[in-house]
């Protein structure tokens, strides 16, 4: 039998990405957001082995251009990869058995470090399950339809559905552009977000965990 050590090492994680990299910005409260939300609504018992939630700021890996010579989906070892870059990238993907992508809509799209970001990779994606949420003023479902286009591309899992957040109005709107503190309570069901919303991401964060593998 193995010691509450073992059981604990063998805890699912799950890469909560936040894929924005603008000055300044609203992704990371958002997904902060996201994770408290997880956190205050998913139940389970005392002696679940849950899996744990980790942030992946794009910012903080400042991923120059693509630039690797070889075809990623080729490449199973990471020591072919060019770069030490991308094989740092390749250990950060490969140590997650799911995603969370919060990202925000731009000219109907989702942002360019995003797409170079997945396309560093490919078998460190394969056959992982995904949850999407987008966020915007009209709730970002043009980037959540091509951002699910691509990600299967990948084989990878996804939801059901997206979770789209959408700012209420203009003033909300602008706070967010501006990077200004948007109020988001993860915890509770007042404010921005706090009704249908958390209900939908709690109910899709569900939905991905039942598309996790049995892990031993």
């Amino acid at each position: 039998m193995p010691s509450a050590k073992d059981t604990t090492s063998q805890a699912q994680r799950i890469g909560v990405m936040v894929c924005s990299t603008r000055k300044p910005r609203a992704c990371p409260q958002i997904a902060d957001f996201i994770i408290n939300t997880i956190k205050a609504t998913v139940n389970g018992t005392e002696n679940d082995l849950k899996p744990t939630l980790h942030l992946i700021d794009l910012d903080n890996w400042n991923l120059p251009m693509f630039n690797e010579s070889g075809v990623p989906s080729q490449i199973r070892d990471p020591a072919q990869y060019d770069h030490d870059h991308t094989r740092a990238w390749s250990t950060e993907i490969s140590s997650y058995d799911a995603f969370i992508f919060v990202t925000p809509q731009y000219n109907w799209g989702y942002p360019a470090v995003l797409k170079n970001a997945i396309d560093y990779l490919f078998n460190e994606w394969k056959g992982k399950p995904a949850l999407i949420v987008t966020y915007g003023g009209h709730g970002g479902d043009k980037c959540g339809a091509q951002l699910r286009q691509v990600l299967m591309g990948l084989d990878m899992v996804c939801t059901s559905h997206n979770v789209e957040l959408t700012f209420p109005g203009r003033q909300t709107t602008i706070k967010a552009a501006r990077g200004h503190d948007l109020q988001l309570d993860g915890t509770t069901e007042d404010g921005l977000w706090g009704g249908a919303e958390r209900k939908r991401i709690t109910e899709l964060y569900e939905e991905l965990l039942g598309l996790l593998p049995a892990k031993v």
